[in-house]
């Protein structure tokens, strides 16, 4: 697409953090072209299709750094159970569904995504092949990857950790046929990553095999690590150390690795994976479901280790993540007054762009208004209530942002909403059928495995 979009407000989060009033951005194809004064880009770009900008603000596309768009399906039910929600439900309900079933919930995360102003998601989990192209079909920019493991996660609720060569075998044959099938592809809007689901689930076998994968092919690697009581002690039962200090010892960790949660990380820990540069993706909204995130984020902070933000599991809103996000990480140091007020919202927003961009390896072109930049644009509406008075945009959209501020969002130069109206998804169909396909999914869990209880308050469906 060649667009003008001019007299906006241009939130560049560039290297100078600049703000440009009455501004213009010009998108040639799918690279922004050049962004300035209004009058300069009309006259350099007179083709262009003109968007008029007048009280919208411009920001890098939204990275949701860490989701799985799938588990969707449990939404409204395990938030508020007390048990361990990965194994007790997230892996029998994957487990359950059916390809095309998957493909359903994948697209209603991708329309809830796009929604709340993402233009990329980072979704490791779970026969992936099988509803990666209905993901792509979307128009977002994807990382994907199989959730990698060798210790069979339908057996752990039972307390079995035994090794299945033939288990992990599996993952990694799906792996190598995602990358066959789906990297690069799309004009290399679809991406692929390596993943270790988590240290408890994979041997040191599988930890290397993923390893010289990810080495062969060029990828970045992700996992999830110290996520839950259980696997510190699992973890602490078979290899007599901490999660960390296993992917430590078995040469894991490093700055192409990004971990999710951290939520039990010792200080020690922390000490670990800071020398050894791996990133951490955070998602507080969905770790304090049960209660404020007890992760130590203060001492990450002071350790210099590269954040993001994702969402998780069972939502895809990205203003969750920066609101909860912003108050944790303020309280992650405690309230000294001396410690100040940390971090501002600009430093927040980055959690969302440029290190979310950095998380996948992907800074030089994404996570920045800037020419030469990849065209995935987030459009923000400031004539709502939540973003007025505007006198720091930013502060606005971090303390108070919601998805009904979302004006617009483009991907690789091409609208996937314009003017609130998504344009590559059948939204009334597509809610209608991810009902059905959740009712009827976990009408065969529950009936596959009697040990599974229903969510706290039993199963209603409601006819809406």
């Amino acid at each position: 697409m060649n667009l003008l979009i001019t007299n906006a407000l241009v939130v560049t989060c560039d290297d100078g953090r600049r703000i440009l009033e009455r501004s213009a951005v010009a998108v040639t194809g799918d690279r922004i072209a050049a962004v300035g004064e209004t009058a300069a880009l009309e006259r350099d770009f007179p083709t262009h299709e003109r968007m008029p900008g007048r009280g919208l603000a411009v920001f890098p596309g939204f990275i949701n750094a860490h989701t799985h768009t799938i588990l969707t399906s449990l939404r409204g039910t395990v938030e508020d159970w007390d048990g361990n929600a990965v194994y007790g439900y997230m892996s029998p309900i994957s487990y359950t569904m059916e390809g095309e079933e998957r493909a359903v919930m994948a697209r209603l995360g991708c329309l809830e995504a796009i929604r709340s102003g993402a233009t990329t998601l980072v979704d490791p989990f779970r026969h992936v092949p099988s509803y990666a192209r209905q993901m792509a079909s979307t128009g977002l920019r994807l990382w994907l990857s199989e959730n990698c493991a060798d210790i069979d996660t339908r057996r752990i609720r039972f307390g079995d950790y035994a090794v299945d060569e033939a288990f992990g075998r599996t993952f990694l044959d799906r792996t190598i046929a995602g990358i066959e099938a789906f990297h690069g592809s799309e004009g290399g809007r679809v991406q692929c990553q390596i993943a270790a689901h988590a240290p408890d689930n994979c041997s040191p076998a599988i930890l290397r095999a993923l390893s010289d994968l990810a080495a062969k092919h060029g990828l970045t690697r992700t996992i999830h690590l110290a996520q839950s009581v259980e696997e510190i002690n699992a973890v602490r039962a078979m290899r007599g150390c901490t999660p960390a200090e296993y992917l430590h010892r078995e040469g894991f960790l490093g700055p192409d690795l990004v971990g999710a949660h951290w939520t039990y990380c010792t200080p020690e820990d922390i000490t670990i994976l800071a020398e050894s540069g791996t990133q951490m993706v955070h998602c507080p909204a969905n770790s304090s479901r049960r209660g404020p995130h007890p992760v130590l984020i203060g001492l990450i902070r002071d350790a210099g280790i590269t954040i993001s933000l994702g969402t998780d599991n069972m939502t895809e809103d990205m203003f969750h993540a920066l609101k909860i996000g912003q108050i944790l990480h303020r309280g992650g140091r405690g309230r000294a007054k001396e410690l100040g007020v940390d971090p501002q919202p600009e430093q927040t927003l980055d959690m969302i762009t440029r290190n979310a961009a950095r998380s996948v390896g992907a800074e030089a072109y994404l996570g920045q208004v800037a020419p030469g930049m990849k065209a995935d644009l987030t459009v923000i509406d400031l004539n709502q209530p939540a973003m007025r008075p505007l006198i720091r945009p930013i502060a606005n959209l971090v303390h108070y942002g919601h998805p009904g501020i979302v004006h617009s969002v483009m991907v690789d130069g091409a609208f996937v909403m314009r003017d609130r109206r998504v344009l590559t998804i059948d939204e009334p169909a597509l809610l209608a059928e991810a009902q059905a396909v959740t009712r009827r999914v976990w009408e065969r869990m529950i009936a596959a495995n009697p040990d599974i209880p229903p969510p706290p308050g039993g199963l209603r469906w409601y006819d809406a």
